[in-house]
């Protein structure tokens, strides 16, 4: 080997975040990022790694897309009877992070998870292509199965089933995040980044900086 990876480096300096600049409410300052990130075109900038606890206390994570966002809290979909869904429920805490490389920036998401309403979660699941709503009743998603061959006959099935018009399955839908505490990181040099959190404090937002 001609290097080593305890020596690879990079200097951040593309922006600043300070208390002057930023959104009284964290919604807000997460619109503005998520905004910047889409316009800049970063390789999706919709993807955020989603931890989850174990009943055996062991975390867990994975990548998931972001699906929707407002006042209630941060919305993905995904099927029940998954991992993450099987930690969810035993322990709906949970903690999201999206990382925008290319803009030095990330943001850290906490709060408690509960289940998205059926008219909500039918409404994106009829919205998707037609072999997205199959794979979501072809995937016996986190079991162990022999091979690819299993799902591919399980989507061969359940397309000569349901034809164009699969409906919801009762084991996929939707998730949303309420957050009590947001993190804003943006890099700068000499690793003196800038940190934002802002954690809810008697129903109301507390800004404060973290060192970094």
């Amino acid at each position: 080997m001609t290097s080593s990876i305890a020596d690879l480096r990079k200097s951040y300096g593309r922006a600043e975040l300070n208390e002057d600049a930023s959104h009284a409410a964290p919604l807000q300052q997460f619109d503005q990022w998520l905004q910047e990130a889409i316009h800049a075109e970063v390789p999706e900038p919709n993807a955020m790694t989603l931890a989850t606890v174990g009943s055996d206390m062991r975390p867990s994570t994975r990548i998931v897309l972001i699906k929707g966002y407002d006042e209630r809290g941060i919305v993905w979909y995904t099927n029940y009877d998954s991992r993450k869904g099987r930690e969810i429920a035993g322990n709906p805490c949970a903690a999201l992070q999206f990382h925008w490389v290319e803009m030095e920036r990330m943001v850290r998401i906490e709060g408690a998870v509960e289940k998205v309403g059926a008219e909500e979660s039918d409404a994106y699941f009829h919205s998707r292509p037609l072999d997205s709503r199959i794979g979501a009743w072809a995937s016996p998603q986190s079991q162990v199965i022999s091979g690819r061959s299993v799902l591919l006959a399980h989507a061969a099935r359940y397309g000569a089933q349901f034809l164009l018009h699969p409906p919801r399955p009762a084991h996929w839908g939707g998730y949303r995040l309420r957050p009590d505490q947001w993190e804003f990181w943006q890099g700068r040099r000499s690793r003196l980044h800038d940190r934002l959190r802002y954690r809810l404090d008697a129903g109301e937002w507390v800004r404060e900086r973290l060192a970094p």
